[in-house]
């Protein structure tokens, strides 16, 4: 099978060391801090701890898609190689980066109409992106095809969850997914809630919790419910912004209620990070149902 190109956009949270070793090449999602510009690398310009520190302090961070142009000088070089182009793509349900992929797309077919550029819509953020991503290398590495690839990871998806929580409200407010009155008065009562990705791709709000080791304890529920009694899990990935001590304690939790052989933790970048905040920890993994299953037998966690 001819080798084909795995591309990604800064959402997915890999580390630039994985990324190198495994030649798998990054599109930025733009994004301003304090108004400055960052629109180049990894964490393009800032390290992880000023990023952070900057939103707690009152800074504010922004994102923007990736416009169709850019896709287009990005993809472009490759359709002129003639080389074959897996692109996993943020959720069309959080950004319509993904829309702009396929104008771009369809300008270069006009072009070049043999090229073989397969954009897929993760459906999903952060490590959730980075285990996909992973999937297309194994993939890769057993001769599948581009086409391929990306019609498995197409079927593939819609059984790797993700589920979250935050540490303040107000970040979901801004971005839409809260009313202020349910964002300030969810901050007064500490309540911690516990989101999930839909099938869609967006996101809703699964249960409540009070408290910090509560919302952890019901992210473990969640996990248990999607997974057979006897389960073992390959990878769960916790991805956080800034919380270290929150995600190894939800890390040593994993490991003591269910079967797993790795459990990676990992600093969630600022595409998703400017979003939740700091404070904020996720984790990952392949479930036994679909998320279409999962929300049609209505588990909602109280």
């Amino acid at each position: 099978m001819k080798p084909f190109t795995i591309v990604v956009d800064t959402s997915c949270d890999l580390s630039p060391e994985y990324l190198k070793l495994h030649d798998i090449k990054v599109i930025p999602i733009p994004f301003t801090l304090d108004d400055a510009e960052h629109n180049t690398g990894n964490w393009q310009g800032v390290s992880e701890k000023d990023f952070y520190n900057a939103l707690r302090n009152g800074g504010l961070a922004k994102t923007s898609q990736i416009n169709p142009s850019t896709f287009a000088d990005s993809f472009i070089e490759y359709a002129k190689q003639g080389k074959d182009v897996l692109y996993i793509i943020l959720s069309g349900g959080l950004s319509s980066t993904y829309q702009s992929s396929l104008m771009a797309l369809e300008e270069i077919k006009e072009s070049y109409p043999d090229c073989a550029i397969y954009p897929v819509d993760s459906i999903s953020a952060t490590s959730l992106n980075g285990m996909l991503a992973l999937l297309a290398v194994k993939k890769r590495e057993e001769g599948f095809s581009s086409k391929e690839t990306a019609a498995w990871l197409e079927e593939k998806k819609h059984s790797y969850f993700g589920f979250f929580t935050v540490d303040d409200l107000m970040y979901l407010h801004r971005g839409g997914r809260l009313s202020k009155l349910s964002a300030i008065g969810g901050s007064i009562l500490s309540v911690k809630p516990v989101l999930n990705l839909q099938p869609d791709g967006t996101l809703a709000v699964k249960g409540k919790a009070r408290g910090r080791l509560p919302a952890l304890k019901m992210m473990i529920k969640c996990l248990k419910q999607s997974i057979k009694p006897n389960k073992v899990l390959d990878t769960v990935f916790i991805a956080h912004t800034d919380c270290e001590s929150d995600a190894l304690t939800l890390a040593e939790m994993v490991k003591a209620e269910v079967k797993v052989r790795q459990v990676e933790v990992m600093m969630m970048g600022p595409v998703i990070g400017a979003h939740v905040g700091p404070g904020t920890v996720a984790m990952t993994f392949e479930a036994d149902i679909t998320r279409n299953e999962y929300e049609n037998k209505s588990y909602i966690v109280t």
